[in-house]
């Protein structure tokens, strides 16, 4: 068992007799209460979001997850396929749990995908990916007197902003967690 203010993104606990995986932990400590956690959850067997309170010192039951590193292999019409590199197992997965990470997977992108009690609950990506840009307007010459950017769309279909100096063709790493570019690659 575990206290509440032990809780953080990702774990999963046992809460009204489900499994629920905790999406975001707030901690809150309000001038004239006691503290408290306010943690989103969602839970695993109905895939509905919602919001618990729990005091800080409150015992939680903490369910034990596993992480493997997998692959990005296709879509299965609206599921993704993912193949475990090192057995050649697949698992495949809806759209709702792979969320936005999808804007930025491409063929064979590795990434760590967290089960609990052999359902998958999360899809984890890299902290920045390359893409290649399909789509870049030119740069009006005269232009460059700031930090001057631009939208270009990448191979996955999102628009980002980029330097005017980027062009159709080229590749760039991406930062996955804030959508913007990094540099070229």
């Amino acid at each position: 068992m575990a206290s509440a203010n032990d809780l953080r993104r990702g774990n999963a606990i046992n809460y009204n007799n489900a499994v629920c995986v905790v999406l975001e932990v707030v901690h809150r400590t309000p001038g004239n209460l006691r503290a408290f956690v306010q943690a989103k959850m969602r839970n695993l067997s109905t895939g509905k979001s919602f919001e618990a309170r729990f005091s800080s010192t409150e015992a939680v039951e903490l369910v034990p997850l596993m992480t493997r590193k997998m692959a990005f292999n296709y879509m299965d019409g609206e599921d993704f396929v993912f193949m475990d590199p090192n057995t050649y197992e697949q698992v495949t997965i809806t759209a709702e749990i792979v969320g936005d990470s999808k804007q930025f997977m491409t063929e064979n992108l590795p990434l760590t995908i967290t089960f609990v009690n052999e359902r998958v609950v999360d899809v984890e990506l890299p902290g920045s990916v390359v893409l290649k840009v399909v789509e870049a307007s030119e740069g009006i010459r005269g232009d460059s007197a700031n930090n001057v950017m631009k939208p270009i769309k990448l191979e996955t279909g999102i628009t980002i902003q980029a330097p005017l100096f980027i062009k159709t063709g080229e590749s760039i790493r991406v930062d996955t967690r804030t959508s913007k570019y990094m540099e070229r690659a």
